[in-house]
């Protein structure tokens, strides 16, 4: 059975930083486009950020320039590195995979206030 469980989350201020974590097991993150999703109050889910089996990467507009989507597939564990926050990318964080979607992780809350 395949678990996802994100991790990191917080309450920052505008500007500030976090790193994410998403740890998956009984399914591994190498092989497969990881996704970033995120939702915020009242809003659909929305893509974030991708990374391929090769590394490469691809953010929303709103996101490029201050996130980083990373994999570490010693741990399959794949992050999400958020710099330069702001009100606006407050939500809940969920990953998961692109093909065959698992049932998802119970996310991690990102509030960003001052």
């Amino acid at each position: 059975q395949v678990q996802i469980v994100e991790s990191g989350g917080g309450l920052v201020q505008p500007g500030g930083s976090l790193r994410l974590s998403c740890r998956v097991s009984g399914r591994f993150v190498g092989s497969n486009v990881m996704d970033w999703h995120r939702q915020a109050p009242g809003k659909q889910r929305e893509l974030v950020a991708s990374i391929t089996s090769s590394g490469n990467t691809n953010y929303a507009d709103s996101v490029k320039g201050r996130f980083i989507i990373s994999r570490d597939n010693t741990k399959n564990t794949v992050y999400l590195q958020m710099n330069s926050l702001k009100p606006e990318d407050t939500a809940v964080y969920y990953c998961n995979f692109r093909i065959g979607v698992e049932s998802w992780g119970q996310g991690t809350q990102v509030t960003v206030s001052s």
